[in-house]
């Protein structure tokens, strides 16, 4: 499998790689390795307690699905599937994919991003973040999204420093167990800025305060 290294990142011992999708179909046994690898990863990870949206380790067939649904999507050009490699070992996944309501279908929503525990601290969530970004770039994408349970300040973080914004957030909307959690909400305008429109969207004609929205579609 060839493996192509899109940041520099200071990582111990061997290389960082982020591999795409399509360098992921290589191979006769590329579907299983990685069903594998990514259930191995998210099922210890949500054991820990991180925050990807599942409350008790999924199993290895819905892993094995959930891939199967992103790979396709990436080759129909409507996803991106990255995962980062140290050698041999997969360390972090990450995809986003496209909205599929039709007036939302020039954005797409950054759906998972998941790093080994082990491997906190050397960047590599911030070169899987990264190397989406320039893959949304690269489609067209126009807006991409996320949201976070508030306690993840960690990724929170990390998204803000490569330009997304909080647009909203549900307070205590996240269930686990007894607990609740705020859900945040962010986004990244990948839009040229423009005259009367910021890069951010937000509207910066004379005229537009005020102005209400005309349509919720």
């Amino acid at each position: 499998m060839s493996m192509t290294t899109t940041a520099e990142t200071a990582v111990p011992g061997d290389a960082l790689h982020i591999v795409s999708a399509r360098e992921l179909d290589s191979g006769p046994d590329a579907r299983d390795r990685l069903a594998d690898a990514a259930h191995g990863l998210l099922a210890a990870l949500v054991r820990d307690g991180a925050a990807l949206g599942w409350v008790e380790p999924p199993d290895r067939a819905e892993i094995a699905a959930l891939l199967d649904e992103v790979r396709a999507a990436a080759r129909a050009g409507d996803a991106a599937l990255r995962v980062a490699r140290l050698g041999e070992e997969l360390v972090g996944l990450g995809y986003w994919r496209r909205y599929a309501r039709p007036t939302h279908r020039p954005h797409a929503d950054l759906e998972k991003l998941a790093v080994a525990g082990a491997a906190h601290g050397h960047g590599i969530g911030r070169a899987l973040t990264a190397a989406l970004i320039a893959d949304a770039r690269r489609a067209g994408v126009e807006v991409l999204t996320l949201d976070a349970r508030a306690d993840n300040t960690h990724a929170l973080r990390l998204y803000t420093s490569l330009g997304f914004r909080e647009y909203g957030r549900l307070p205590g909307f996240v269930a686990v167990g007894d607990r609740r959690y705020d859900k945040v909400f962010q986004m990244l305008d990948l839009r040229p800025a423009v005259r009367g429109r910021r890069a951010d969207g937000q509207d910066t004609r004379p005229d537009a305060a005020g102005q209400g929205s005309r349509s919720v579609t």
